[in-house]
């Protein structure tokens, strides 16, 4: 398990990476995004994956790797979201923001260690397609908490399922990097 937190880190570096650089282009004007316009975001990257896998024909350059980032990061800002509310005026430094990103990786990362143990890393022997339906799943869940205004009688909530979504499109990244070096 020591070779899986290693390979979430390295994941999570890259997408960190991005988020950074985003951050000093755009700043934080994504701290205006309401909990379901970034579940949408996000939507909509894990449809475009599908749709990935399945069709012979591209007609965009950019492959999957690129949107299960992407997937990533909304999730973590939506956990920040969470965390912070959401605002009318873009409010974080590039410090603040990154410090809060780390923090809700830290959360995530804990939540995918424990269950990792208790699955015995079964995620390793998952196709990645299966990955991106579970995610769907989730993406599907969380808009049926939205539209119940946030309220479940017996489910976990809202953060559970951003966190799932992290860690099974770091899952997947991972998978994609163990194929390629094959």
């Amino acid at each position: 398990m020591k070779q899986t937190s290693a390979q979430y880190d390295n994941v999570i570096t890259t997408c960190r990476n991005l988020f950074s650089k985003k951050m000093s282009d755009y700043g934080s004007a994504w701290r205006i995004l309401r909990l379901p316009s970034l579940t949408d975001q996000i939507f909509i990257k894990a449809q475009r994956i599908r749709g990935l896998q399945q069709n012979e024909v591209h007609k965009v350059n950019e492959g999957e790797a690129s949107e299960f980032i992407g997937i990533i990061n909304y999730s973590i800002m939506a956990l920040i979201q969470l965390d912070k509310g959401v605002v009318e005026q873009p409010d974080l430094s590039l410090d603040e923001a990154l410090a809060s990103y780390d923090q809700q990786v830290a959360i995530t990362k804990n939540l995918m260690e424990n269950k990792n143990h208790d699955y015995g890393e079964a995620w390793r022997d998952m196709r990645i397609s299966s990955l991106t339906d579970l995610i769907l799943q989730k993406l599907l869940r969380v808009k049926q908490i939205e539209n119940n205004e946030g309220k479940t009688l017996v489910s976990e909530g809202i953060d559970a399922n951003y966190q799932d979504m992290v860690n099974y499109a770091v899952f997947a990244l991972i998978l994609m990097e163990v194929d390629s070096a094959k």
